[in-house]
This record gives C-alpha cells, sequence and structure tokens, in this order.
C-alpha cells in the first residue's frame, strides 16, 4: 500500500495540475469569446469606444513615434555601414523599410503600447475588482465586461494597425536622415529601392500582424485586471503578469504568423 501510494502521488499532482491549467485556459477563452458576444449586443457604446480609442491609440501615439524615429535611425546608420562593405549602399532603402514593415513595426509597436497603454488597463480594472466596483456594476444590472472589457478590445483592435503604419513611416524617414543625410547614402536609390521592393503583400502581413497583436495585448491585459485578488499586492501583481504575458505571446505569435505569411 505504502508503495502504491508513493506511486500515486505525484500522478495525481501532476492530473491536478492539468486539469486546473485546462481549466484556467477555458476560462481565459470564455472571457474573450463573452466580450465579442457582448460587444455586438445593444446598447451600444461608441462614447466608451471613442474615449478607450484616445487613451489606447492617441495617448501611446509620442512613445510610438519617438521608438520609431529612433529605431530608423538605427537602422540607417548599420544598414548603411554594412552594406557599405558589400558596394550596395543602393539597397539601404529596402532594407530599412522590409525591416519595418515586416517585423520591427507591428513587434516593437505592439510591446510599447503593451507597456503603457496595456499596464495601465491592467492596472485600472484591478483597482475597479479590488475596490468591488466592478461588483457595484453588476447591482446596478450593467454588465461589466461589456462595459469595462468589450470597448477596450474593439479600441485595442482598431488602434494598433494605425499605430504600426505611423511607426513604420516615421521609421523609413529616421532611416532616410541617417543613412542618406549623415552617412552619404543615394537618395533617389533609397527611394526607388523601397518603392520597387515594398508590396502590398508585406504591408498586409504587417497590418495582420498588428490586428492580432491588438487582440491579444486588450485581452490578456482586461483579463488580468478583472481577475485581480482583492489584496494588497493584487494590483501590482495583475499589471506585472498583464505586461509579461502580453510580450512573451506577442513574439510566440510573431514567429508562427511570419511562419504562414512567408509560405
Amino acid at each position: 500500500m505504502a508503495s502504491s501510494s508513493i506511486l500515486t502521488t505525484p500522478l495525481e499532482r501532476l492530473g491536478a495540475q492539468v486539469i486546473d491549467g485546462i481549466d484556467a485556459l477555458g476560462r481565459f477563452v470564455l472571457f474573450l469569446l463573452y466580450a465579442l458576444v457582448a460587444l455586438l449586443e445593444p446598447p451600444y457604446k461608441p462614447r466608451l469606444w471613442i474615449r478607450q480609442a484616445r487613451e489606447i491609440g492617441a495617448d501611446s501615439l509620442f512613445l510610438v513615434a519617438l521608438i520609431g524615429i529612433f529605431t530608423g535611425m538605427v537602422m540607417g546608420l548599420q544598414g548603411e555601414f554594412t552594406l557599405r562593405k558589400f558596394g550596395s549602399e543602393g539597397a539601404l532603402g529596402t532594407v530599412v523599410a522590409l525591416s519595418l514593415v515586416r517585423e520591427l513595426g507591428p513587434v516593437l509597436t505592439a510591446l510599447m503600447v503593451t507597456a503603457r497603454a496595456g499596464s495601465a488597463m491592467a492596472a485600472e480594472l484591478g483597482a475597479m475588482q479590488v475596490t468591488e466596483q466592478i461588483d457595484a456594476l453588476t447591482v446596478m444590472a450593467i454588465d461589466p465586461i461589456q462595459y469595462l472589457v468589450s470597448p477596450r478590445l474593439l479600441a485595442g483592435v482598431l488602434s494598433f494597425p494605425l499605430l504600426t503604419a505611423i511607426f513604420d513611416v516615421i521609421g523609413i524617414f529616421g532611416g532616410y536622415l541617417v543613412g542618406v543625410g549623415l552617412m552619404g547614402a543615394p537618395g533617389a536609390a533609397y527611394y526607388n529601392g523601397i518603392a520597387s521592393s515594398l508590396g502590398g503583400s508585406d504591408i498586409a502581413g504587417g497590418i495582420y500582424k498588428s490586428l492580432v497583436f491588438g487582440l491579444i495585448v486588450t485581452w490578456v491585459s482586461c483579463y488580468k485586471g478583472y481577475h485581480a485578488e482583492r489584496m494588497a499586492t493584487g494590483v501590482s501583481r495583475a499589471t506585472t503578469e498583464a505586461v509579461v504575458l502580453s510580450s512573451v505571446l506577442i513574439l510566440v505569435f510573431d514567429y508562427f504568423l511570419t511562419s504562414l505569411l512567408l509560405k
């Protein structure tokens, strides 16, 4: 009996962990499905959508633009220095544009918005959970998912592609400033390289990625904040988990999306 107990206890613990993991994943997915269904049901809240779009999109614009210009400037500097060794300075525009539009634009924009708006969402909803404001909404017959989560999901999905496009344009301009203006690469070749190499599929791929990243960031941030523990460290823990999990999922999904788009 003793040996049987030793053998079954780890199995029972493993089974319990697997069941807990499946249960958590199920609640995570159901949270998203409920928020999407609530988005389609009246009463509609256009003022909430606009306010969330401002907080996620407009308020993140300066940070995205700042990171975009310096990312482009670094790429212009590194790209011109490397391409000069092979006598291919004319390809600088191609390198900068494709790198930004396909990869760096969607990923860096998503990470920056996660750090600013995602953490703010998790902290705000976490504070509402800890102070029982979400329970108060339920008592007043207001669906907290429809009122708090659905507008953020819609605003996030719509804002991320716009922020990514702005990041790409400013980054390409930053690459021109350093690569052409400072390092002396041919300016006409810079723009000709962009026009000849950057296709609709490249731009569409970046938009698809930004849509997925927008959904991931708002989904994870709202879920972590909404389910914050009602204790002293509940808000800080929810905010940290939201930023970490969103960042990891952005990089994981970027790999799989890139694999699909390159086929």
